[in-house]
């Protein structure tokens, strides 16, 4: 109890809750137009492949115009552009990769500008951009939820309209100091290459990218039990951050990553244990973040686009390339193993380890 008023009492940390219910929303029209559209359709792998294209990929570009432009609210014209797209979808009868494209862009948007707000205002914490990360794992089961369930696209209409004085709000904190950086971010060996440091860094990302869709869970057949799913992964993201705050960035990398391993293998059958791998798998979400902003203090938005880099590298062969679940867990004991090495390598000593 102590420790979550601590979480709710930590500077600025009032950004990475209105970013949270931001990316919320944002990813609940995402997906309800993906799930919308694959119900039934011929070439379903070809429409989620553009869309992870599109919104992961230009996020670095995105990023580096926002760290050089960063007055421009590109949250309240990604919603504009969630919102067009919607509308396009479903009351014309344009071609699908024409509000495909407009709603990828609109998700880029609001994911660069939550990430360098709340990376921003944290004063070198985790736990913002952590919280804020955590609202899209919610988001995007809340919108399969809706599509798979025939909530009218009204209802997803009226909740992109919500996000409007949470905007507003959230740009308060954006324009609270006329030049604001991270250069408190200090979690690298400063031994090491920079450059380097990216490399290893955006490495991790796209192992652990393409190890989330691998996770043995034949335990998953309801809608439910994905619910389950999406909520433990959105608090592992969350609680990625809040420990590392809390225990130590180095600390938290390397027992999340290695804890996972046995969870994971062997919680194919068992949900609950498989969610507690889960869990700790999704902690390093934040944790590599953190890392790459510790060597681009003063381009968070550009070190966050090379995150959703790393994923859609990381996500793209499940497109293209399936192995037997055997050879799944091999790899997922190795790169976990892999992982948590590099990071460990990474990672500087804290006073207390």
């Amino acid at each position: 109890m102590k420790e979550l008023k601590r979480i709710f009492k930590l500077k600025n940390i009032g950004c990475g809750y209105l970013y949270f219910y931001l990316h919320f929303i944002t990813e609940i029209a995402c997906f309800y137009f993906l799930t919308k559209y694959s119900n039934g359709n011929m070439i379903v792998w070809l429409v989620p492949f553009a869309y992870d294209a599109l919104a992961f990929v230009p996020q670095s570009i995105i990023g580096y115009f926002s760290d050089k432009h960063p007055k421009i609210n590109l949250s309240f014209t990604g919603f504009i552009m969630m919102f067009i797209a919607l509308i396009l979808y479903e009351y014309t009868k344009l071609n699908v990769f024409i509000p495909l494209f407009i709603i990828a862009i609109g998700n880029a948007l609001v994911h660069v500008n939550g990430a360098e707000v709340t990376l921003k205002n944290s004063e070198g914490k985790l736990s913002h951009s952590a919280i804020f990360v955590s609202g899209g794992s919610f988001g995007v089961i809340a919108g399969k939820v809706f599509a798979t369930y025939n909530v009218p696209v009204l209802f997803i209409l009226f909740l992109i309209v919500t996000t409007i004085p949470f905007v507003i709000l959230a740009d308060t904190y954006k324009n609270s100091k006329k030049e604001y950086k991270c250069s408190k971010f200090n979690y690298v060996d400063k031994k090491l290459n920079p450059m380097l440091v990216v490399i290893l860094a955006v490495l991790v990302v796209i192992i652990r990218g393409y190890m989330g869709y691998g996770i043995p869970t034949s335990w998953n057949k309801s809608m439910l039990e994905t619910v389950y799913l999406f909520c433990i992964m959105g608090l592992g993201k969350a609680l990625g951050g809040i420990l590392s705050d809390r225990f130590g960035i180095r600390n938290v990398a390397l027992c999340s990553t290695l804890l996972a391993i046995p969870f994971l293998c062997l919680g194919d059958k068992i949900m609950l244990v498989s969610l507690i791998g889960v869990m700790f798998f999704s902690m390093t979400m934040s944790i590599t973040l953190g890392i790459l902003v510790s060597v681009l203090p003063n381009k968070p938005g550009l070190a966050f686009g090379l995150t959703t880099i790393g994923l859609f590298l990381g996500t793209a062969p499940i497109f293209f390339i399936k192995i037997n679940q055997m050879l799944n867990i091999i790899f997922i004991i190795i790169m976990s193993i892999l992982c948590a090495y590099i990071l460990l390598r990474i990672l500087r000593r804290e006073k207390n380890d």
